[in-house]
């Protein structure tokens, strides 16, 4: 059994203006792309940098203190407490976030709220409540 296709070219355009518009609105949009490239949608602020590395200083120092907190948990001896120091927690923060200067009030609040997120008083130590 043959099966055979007859193909008739009339010149004429489909009934189907689908892939037109879909054509037109991608010119559109490049030209719109074209005419704005490059524009800022908001202005460089002084006041929202200094706010996002302040959080991103925090946020680093919660991780150290983290990170510190669990060292000294993998560290620590069957049935003696992890000890986690302020210096540990400024060590870490210099060498992973590559902070020159950690103050000790700044890495022991950091130490004193994750000490208490994650229940270290049942098996650790720190010296960030003196």
């Amino acid at each position: 059994m043959t099966i055979t296709t007859q193909v008739v070219k009339t010149g004429q355009m489909p009934d189907d203006p689908g892939g037109l518009v879909f054509v037109a609105l991608g010119l559109v949009l490049m030209a719109a792309g074209f005419v704005w490239r490059g524009r800022v949608l908001r202005t460089l602020s002084v006041k929202r940098a200094q706010s996002a590395v302040i959080r991103d200083r925090s946020r680093n120092l919660l991780r150290s203190a983290n990170m510190a907190i669990a060292e000294a948990r993998r560290q620590a001896a069957l049935g003696e407490p992890a000890i986690v120091t302020v210096g540990d927690v400024t060590r870490v923060a210099c060498q992973r976030y590559r902070h020159v200067f950690v103050e000790r009030e700044e890495a022991a609040a950091a130490i004193r709220q994750r000490y208490e997120a994650a229940d270290c008083r049942v098996d650790c130590m720190t010296d960030a409540f003196d």
